[in-house]
């Protein structure tokens, strides 16, 4: 009995000790967890308090401009106001009447505004656009009529502008808001949500130098959410604007020239530089579409799945290039010393290679001529004879030194097709499509090869580029649609060709009388005191089992040129001197009233 009241006893005297301990070491828990929250996490939680009392007001910049070589606006911001119509503000009981109301006050369909609301509400938006770009009208009526539309409010928002709508819409682009993907990338770059941000073209080549910088207003506010005071004002910086070498009128009669064309593209250059003066390609598209909030659906799908392809920039594609390529095989011959400047050849209705026979163009043959002649009258046997002898590798190595089977250098070079130029190690290879060794070079091919048939297909720039290093006496130049901060008439810029410069001459003397007596005579026609022109009028077959397709490259003055023109037309059949041949033409009468 003793012992249990003992017991009893020392249980007693230990329990302040046992409550000392527990609150001690309770205690000591609090310090430590203070010590966490005030020194070790101090910074985090600054922060997270300071997000609950401060508010940033983003101020959108505005995108820079793109101008045209003169100072015309390509392309700009605008602001845009459209109405939209918050549910969670509205009365049920109240939002038929007011739709009514609506559609009186605006001139807009009570149909289409109920459309749209139910759209929006399927689609669980706390804000439904119903009217898109209001005229100035509609703003001013809704103003002054806003407290008769509790719920429904006008939405201001920057848009990016394109005054000319389509025009050299491939090599201007346009622009999008960013996605939730991409935001997650970007915003550690200063991007927002539904940002823009450009797609294709210099919008897309250019995007750093033209989006500006977000700027916007710190304020405090307090628990409630009320404003206390302004914390300071860092205003958006505007993007910077981008000048390009396109030339305005040029551009527009270049897009005018093809309207009449199921499919096409124009190229104007000067040979000098590459600088681009215009750039067109058909069919082509609005790049306001992209700027507009709700896109009907007919026009998305004509836009994406048309089977026109209007975004396809068909100045940057390849295609079977016919007699303009026959100059890539007359300085083939040439260089490979087989053939050289004195050469004659006697040219007939057709020649057999193969088990085909490849026929001249008037199926009778033009005597015995020489490279200038060959050109002026567009002979297949005279090429058909050089191509054949100096062979498929050496035509591939002089159209390498050309330019082709590589980019071009434009900014826009996302764009654009290396196209094909054969080789014997790419027939021996299974030409893209077959086996290794079961495809072998045939002597059909070097036929086709030497008048730019079939196993050839090169791109409208690839052309310009080609036909300039010609013009300019044997430079190889960097298309361009902007001259920031290059020189291209540096050394760097220009290549200087790896081909003999008198043979360039002979070339170019044969260009010459292609346009005095030959194939493009008759753009001489009707034209008074204009500058000498050199060119090549082609006709080629679709390898593609399509219709043929019209080519003309042309430049002026022959001697010291200043400007050179791609014309193609897409499965246009009757020739190059017939279909592409008139829209150079038009061309150089632009330029040489404005540049003359």
């Amino acid at each position: 009995m003793k012992n249990k009241l003992y017991q009893r006893l020392v249980c007693l005297n230990k329990q302040p000790l046992i409550i000392y301990s527990i609150t001690s070491i309770a205690f000591l828990l609090i310090l430590v967890r203070l010590f966490f929250l005030q020194i070790i996490n101090y910074q985090d939680y600054k922060e997270m308090s300071d997000q609950n009392r401060i508010r940033l007001i983003a101020s959108q910049p505005i995108r820079g401009n793109i101008l045209d070589r003169n100072g015309n606006i390509l392309a700009n911001s605008r602001l845009n106001y459209s109405l939209i119509i918050k549910p969670q503000f509205i009365d049920e009981n109240s939002l038929d009447q007011k739709l009514v109301n609506l559609s009186s006050l605006l001139n807009i369909s009570e149909t289409q505004l109920i459309r749209l609301y139910n759209y929006g509400i399927n689609q669980n938006q706390y804000s439904i656009q119903l009217i898109d770009n209001l005229s100035p009208e509609q703003l001013i009526k809704f103003q002054e009529n806003q407290n008769l539309f509790l719920g429904i409010e006008i939405k201001t928002q920057v848009v990016r502008n394109y005054p000319y709508d389509s025009l050299a819409a491939h090599a201007i682009g346009y622009t999008s808001p960013i996605t939730q993907s991409e935001y997650a990338i970007l915003s550690n770059d200063g991007y927002r949500l539904n940002d823009l941000i450009g797609r294709t073209g210099i919008e897309y080549a250019y995007e750093q130098l033209l989006r500006g910088e977000w700027g916007g207003e710190l304020i405090e506010v307090d628990a409630s959410g009320n404003f206390q005071r302004s914390l300071g004002v860092k205003p958006s910086q505007k993007g910077n604007d981008i000048r390009l070498t396109i030339d305005l009128d040029i551009q527009l009669v270049a897009e005018e020239v093809l309207k009449d064309k199921k499919g096409g593209a124009i190229i104007v250059m000067d040979p000098r530089d590459g600088a681009i003066l215009a750039i067109a390609s058909k069919p082509t598209f609005d790049l306001n579409f992209f700027s507009r909030d709700f896109k009907p659906e007919q026009e998305y799908n004509d836009l994406f799945f048309s089977d026109s392809k209007p975004l396809f920039n068909r100045a940057l594609n390849a295609y079977d290039p016919g007699s303009v390529w026959k100059v890539v095989t007359a300085l083939a011959g040439l260089e490979s010393g087989i053939f050289p400047p004195s050469t004659l050849l006697e040219t007939s209705p057709c020649i057999i290679y193969g088990s085909q026979c490849f026929r001249e163009h008037n199926d009778l043959g033009f005597g015995i001529i020489g490279y200038e002649d060959a050109l002026r009258v567009s002979s297949n046997t005279f090429f058909y004879q050089i191509g054949y002898a100096v062979g498929v590798d050496k035509i591939n190595e002089i159209s390498q030194i050309l330019g082709f089977s590589q980019l071009s250098g434009i900014e826009i070079s996302d764009q654009e097709d290396l196209g094909l130029i054969a080789s014997s190690d790419w027939a021996e290879d299974g030409r893209g499509w077959g086996l290794p060794g079961e495809t072998p070079w045939l002597p059909e091919d070097i036929a086709s090869m030497s008048i730019g048939q079939f196993v050839v297909q090169v791109t409208p720039i690839q052309l310009a580029r080609a036909y300039a290093a010609i013009a300019n006496g044997g430079y190889l130049v960097t298309p361009h649609l902007s001259k920031l901060n290059t020189n291209y008439l540096s050394q760097s810029e220009l290549v200087k060709l790896d081909i003999d410069p008198e043979h360039i001459e002979l070339i170019k003397n044969g260009l010459e009388k292609v346009v005095q007596s030959g194939t493009g005579v008759s753009i001489n026609y009707g034209l008074t005191n204009f500058p000498t022109i050199s060119g090549k009028t082609g006709t080629a077959e679709d390898a593609n089992g399509g219709s043929d397709h019209a080519w003309f490259v042309c430049f002026s003055p022959s001697d010291k040129s200043e400007i050179l023109i791609v014309a193609f037309a897409e499965n246009t059949p009757g020739g190059g001197s017939v279909h592409a041949l008139p829209m150079a033409k038009k061309i150089l009468e632009v330029w040489n009233r404005k540049y003359n």
